[in-house]
């Protein structure tokens, strides 16, 4: 699963994109971090590495409706390396 784990201190939200087992806890032990969200930002920043999203993708990975937004509206440019 695709998921955002929440980091940042109270009432300052800060996610990672991460790849994770379906069964986990949400900040439970990742795979692999494939990227960060911070909405406090204006805009809200996105960054992703699209190439390792979609390797787990092709690996049968699912993302959740808040990351599919996130990958689909987030531009090319403003991803990471």
């Amino acid at each position: 699963m695709i998921r955002l784990a929440r980091m940042g201190a109270r009432k300052q939200p800060y996610y990672r994109v991460v790849v994770i087992e379906k069964e986990r806890a949400r900040n439970g032990r990742a795979l692999e971090v494939v990227g960060t969200y911070n909405p406090r930002t204006n805009p809200a920043s996105v960054e992703l590495k699209r190439e390792r999203i979609e390797h787990w993708l092709s690996k049968g990975a699912r993302m959740s409706d808040t990351v599919s937004h996130l990958f689909a509206k987030a531009p090319t440019s403003q991803t990471a390396a």
